[in-house]
């Protein structure tokens, strides 16, 4: 049960409206997790999710990398809505079910595409150890780029953030699968 009241459309104020009819009309297609309970601050709700669009559909990195950087700060932080909402997206995106099932289990998903397994490792560095080695950041940069070194590290920053506005909330899905650990 979530600690605060998740606003429903009908309860919100102008300002709140505008904001929520912003991201219900965006490329999220509705206004879910966070975002219902963001909107009790409806300035945030509204900077955070310009920067969320940005992040999770302007990079880059592409739709394939992207959700695999998103649940693996689902998992590293345990959020199990951020989770629930993109393992599916992650696996329409073409990440293997084994793969995703053994980054659920805190296992090693056993990537041998270059590009995969340098995205899992910097996204699980960064949210594990508050740091990325020199020897993985300068994997990323050669292969990524600058730009995309900087946006990896903004997607894992962006999806932590949003772990921890559903985390300290206690908004959880129905029916969550526990992570195994």
């Amino acid at each position: 049960m979530p600690r605060l009241k998740l606003l429903e459309p009908e309860t919100l104020s102008a300002e709140q409206r505008k904001v929520y009819d912003a991201i219900a009309s965006g490329p999220r297609g509705g206004v879910r997790g966070p975002f219902l309970a963001l909107l009790h601050v409806p300035e945030l709700a509204d900077r955070i999710q310009h920067l969320g669009e940005l992040l999770r559909y302007n990079t880059s990195l592409g739709p394939r990398l992207s959700e695999l950087a998103i649940i693996v700060t689902a998992r590293g932080l345990r959020c199990q809505y951020e989770w629930f909402a993109h393992a599916k997206l992650a696996a329409q995106a073409g990440i293997p079910a084994a793969a995703i099932e053994a980054i659920r289990t805190d296992r090693d998903p056993g990537f041998t595409e270059p590009k995969e397994r340098l995205v899992h490792d910097f996204a699980r560095e960064l949210v594990g150890n508050r740091r990325v080695s020199d020897a993985t950041y300068d994997a990323v940069t050669r292969t990524f780029g600058t730009r995309g070194a900087v946006e990896l590290a903004g997607l894992v920053g962006y999806y932590s953030m949003i772990a921890m506005t559903l985390n300290a909330h206690d908004i959880n899905p129905p029916g969550a699968q526990p992570f195994g650990d």
